[in-house]
């Protein structure tokens, strides 16, 4: 299984499954990460949180903690 957290700066990534649950896989889905979505992976912060992506043409901030929560191809 590979999550979004294993995606290099410049990939484009789709999502396969969301893991987690209630509140936590609630919130990632409201942000607009749903399966089959497209991710491209923009940047990441020198310590490696958080993760910068662009999903469904804007640009979103995700923690290493909820990218580890989003299973990729």
């Amino acid at each position: 299984m590979k999550t979004l957290r294993q995606a290099k700066i410049g990939d484009t990534v789709y999502v396969i499954k969301l893991h987690g649950e209630g509140a936590i896989k609630r919130r990632i889905m409201d942000m607009g990460i749903t399966k089959g979505v497209e991710i491209r992976v923009r940047k990441v912060a020198p310590l490696g949180d958080p993760l910068e992506i662009t999903v469904r043409g804007y640009e979103l901030s995700i923690r290493k903690a909820d990218a580890d929560m989003i299973e990729i191809e």
